[in-house]
């Protein structure tokens, strides 16, 4: 296939998970044969960050404004098989609305935000996203499974919504033996919904255990946030350290967005790249959480302080370690960038079926 993304990074990881998610899947894409051409808005915050100006994978390329974007790329969008419009692309409503007057082949929305997504849609926040363009979507690519997906079709009239999760790349997350840095490690940019269950799980364990090691890693951190003096805050992470970053932590935590909490089945990047590196994830609940991992066999569960402490404290070494092995083979079969890419190819193929 011939495909056209445009996202709002491939280049630049700075202070979000977008471009992890697209450099893996686009990767995978194109070891499959399929030609993609990405499209990035050029914006002063990622230029300054860029970690992969030059994907070897695909062609890239920046645009500076909307019309930029149409004077330079219409034929591409007409001529492609399958055009896919991402989530927070800056002016997203006009280029989606660019997009499915002008592409000929299978439009698609990907939402790697869809229950923030909905909430902006119910507060009638239309940044990226408007209701009137869903049906006009071929496919809706949800980062959310569960209900949400039968929400977007019989709500928002989508004609296709599928689950399409976040993954990872197995060449770049896997474990390397090294003595522990930290007792608990947390790893996720800065945001008032998740900062309470953070002070609440993690930073108030650090707290009650002065002898443990904990940290921080992500930017946008207010100077206001009171980090407890065993806790060690890094403000900002290139993904090329992820791996290590992972494999120095005895345990890592997983927070979950409220959003995303209350809608439940969206997992994020993070819980796989973790699993992956066979580092053991301490996570809040969420509804379909056990969809992905099983309780207390490939992941724990904490619901306060003490939870987290007790499997800090009292989990053997041996379980902690065949805990962190069980999610790693759950994820190497489930979650990896390769099976993202083969789920995109059966669901073109569905489409082309269905449009028969």
């Amino acid at each position: 296939m011939n495909i056209v993304i445009l996202g709002l990074s491939i280049t630049s990881s700075w202070g979000n998970g977008h471009a992890t998610t697209f450099r893996g899947l686009v990767r995978e894409l194109t070891r499959n044969g399929h030609q993609v051409l990405f499209l990035e808005r050029d914006m002063p915050w990622y230029a300054n960050s860029r970690d992969l100006p030059n994907p070897d994978f695909c062609q890239t390329e920046l645009y500076t404004s909307l019309a930029d974007l149409q004077a330079r790329f219409t034929e591409q969008v007409r001529a492609a098989d399958l055009v896919m419009v991402g989530s927070y692309v800056p002016e997203g409503v006009a280029v989606g609305e660019w997009v499915v007057q002008t592409a000929q082949g299978i439009k698609s929305f990907y939402d790697i935000d869809t229950p923030v997504t909905l909430a902006k849609l119910a507060r009638e926040d239309y940044e990226y996203l408007h209701p009137r363009l869903i049906p006009q979507y071929d496919l809706y690519l949800s980062f959310t499974g569960g209900p949400t997906l039968a929400r977007l079709e019989k709500e928002y009239g989508s004609p296709m919504a599928r689950p399409f999760y976040c993954s990872f790349d197995p060449a770049l997350y896997f474990p390397e033996p090294q003595p522990a840095k930290w007792d608990l490690g947390y790893l996720g940019t800065y945001s008032d919904d998740r900062q309470p269950p953070l002070e609440k799980l993690m930073l108030d364990a650090a707290r009650q255990w002065p002898q443990g090691r904990f940290v921080v890693a992500g930017p946008q951190y207010p100077a206001t946030v009171q980090w407890p003096a065993n806790t060690e805050y890094i403000h900002h992470l290139p993904p090329a350290e992820h791996r290590a970053f992972y494999n120095a932590q005895r345990f890592t935590q997983n927070i979950t967005r409220a959003d995303m909490l209350a809608a439940g089945y969206s997992p994020s990047v993070r819980l796989f790249e973790a699993a992956a590196c066979g580092t053991p994830i301490i996570s809040d609940y969420w509804e379909g959480l056990d969809s992905f991992f099983e309780f207390d066999r490939e992941i724990l569960v904490a619901r306060t302080a003490a939870d987290t402490l007790r499997y800090l404290r009292e989990l053997s070494e041996t379980e902690r370690q065949a805990i962190g092995s069980r999610a790693r083979q759950r994820v190497l079969a489930e979650h990896t960038a390769a099976h993202r890419a083969q789920e995109l190819e059966g669901y073109v193929s569905e489409l082309m079926t269905v449009s028969k």
